[in-house]
C-alpha cells in the first residue's frame, strides 16, 4: 500500500515520471486510434439514427391523420364501408391500421375498425382489430375493453363479456364512464346466474358513484336481487 502511495506522489511531483505518462496514453490513442473513431461514429450514427426515426414517425402520424380525417367523418356518417375500405381516394381504417400501425394514427384507426366492424355484426373482426390497439390515455383505452365485451355479450358468451367489462371498470375508475361498465358486467353476470358478481358490482356504483346516471337503476336492480335470495 505504502509503495503505490509513493509512486502516485513520484508522479505527481516528478515533471519527467508525468511525461511518461503523457506520452504513453498519446501511443495509446495512437495505437487505437480506428478503434477511438470507430466507437464515436458508432455513437453518432446511433443519436442520427433516433432522431432520423423519430422525425420519420412524426411524418408518418402526419400523413395517417389526413387519411383518418375523411374515414372518421364517414364513420360519424355511419357509411362504415368506406369508413373500413376507404372511397378510392381516400384509404378506410383497415389500410391505415395496416400501413401506419407504428403511428399514433394508425393504432387508433385499429380502434375505430373494430367499433365499425361491431357495429356491422362482424364480431371476430371487431377483437381482431381491437385487441390491437393499445393506449395508456384514460377513457379509449378501457373503451376498447367494453366493446371487446360487447362482442363476447353479442354472441352470447357471457363469461368472456364479464372478463372484459370488469377490465373495463378497473382500468382507471373514473365517474364518466366506469358506472356504465359496471353496469354491462352486473348484467352480464346475471346471464351467467352469478347473483354475487352482479351485487357486487351494482353495490360499487351505489357507494362510489352515487352521482351517475346508472346510480338508480344500480338500487332498483340489487333490490330485485335481493328480493329474489
Amino acid at each position: 500500500m505504502a509503495k503505490k502511495k509513493e509512486t502516485k506522489k513520484d508522479i505527481l511531483e516528478s515533471p519527467e515520471a508525468l511525461q511518461e505518462k503523457f506520452e504513453a496514453a498519446e501511443n495509446w490513442i495512437e495505437e487505437h486510434s480506428r478503434l477511438l473513431l470507430g466507437i464515436g461514429a458508432v455513437v453518432v450514427l446511433a443519436v442520427a439514427g433516433f432522431f432520423g426515426y423519430k422525425y420519420y414517425l412524426n411524418n408518418r402520424d402526419d400523413e395517417a391523420q389526413r387519411q383518418m380525417f375523411q374515414a372518421v367523418y364517414y364513420f360519424e356518417s355511419d357509411s362504415l364501408d368506406l369508413a373500413l375500405n376507404g372511397d378510392g381516394n381516400n384509404l378506410g381504417f383497415v389500410d391505415i391500421a395496416d400501413e401506419y400501425g407504428n403511428t399514433n394514427a394508425g393504432n387508433l384507426a385499429n380502434f375505430y375498425a373494430g367499433a365499425a366492424y361491431l357495429k356491422q355484426g362482424k364480431y371476430q373482426l371487431a377483437r381482431l382489430y381491437l385487441e390491437d390497439f393499445k393506449a395508456n390515455d384514460l377513457l379509449v383505452q378501457a373503451r376498447a375493453y367494453s366493446l371487446i365485451g360487447d362482442t363476447y355479450m353479442e354472441e352470447e358468451n357471457y363469461e368472456q363479456a364479464v372478463n372484459y367489462y370488469r377490465k373495463a371498470a378497473s382500468y382507471k375508475p373514473n365517474k364518466y364512464y366506469t358506472p356504465t361498465y359496471l353496469m354491462k358486467e352486473a348484467l352480464a353476470c346475471e346471464k351467467l346466474n352469478d347473483t354475487a358478481g352482479a351485487k357486487k358490482a351494482y353495490q360499487t356504483i351505489i357507494d362510489n358513484y352515487w352521482e351517475s346516471a346508472e346510480f338508480q337503476n344500480a338500487r332498483k336492480f340489487i333490490a330485485r336481487l335481493n328480493g329474489n335470495s
